[in-house]
């Protein structure tokens, strides 16, 4: 499973709409596999949401995001989370322990 999370400045990026950087992380039964950061200059939303599906986005976490996007996201089958904030690796890690309320604790 891949998870995506928008990042600025090393945590989540208040805006999907206009993040340029992806936290990618890799997961297999709630671990870690490997995570790298992608460059995300897409513009338009069909390039953004053909980006994460290029890229084998299962999950997006990010915080603010427009209908429209994610609609579009949501089209291309991948789950969205949306209005989550914090450390990017921080929210991360709720998310893999399940940590309900992460969302509000970061």
């Amino acid at each position: 499973m891949q998870v995506a999370l928008t990042v600025w400045e090393g945590r989540i990026s208040p805006l999907f709409d206009a993040t340029r950087m992806l936290l990618v992380a890799e997961v297999k039964g709630r671990r870690i596999v490997e995570k790298h950061y992608e460059c995300f200059d897409c513009d338009s939303a069909i390039a953004r949401a053909a980006r994460l599906s290029d890229l084998g986005v299962n999950i997006l976490i990010c915080n603010g995001i427009s209908e429209s996007f994610a609609n579009l996201i949501e089209t291309q089958g991948i789950k969205l989370i949306p209005f989550s904030s914090g450390n990017a690796e921080d929210v991360l890690d709720a998310y893999l322990t399940n940590n309900v309320f992460f969302n509000a604790r970061m």
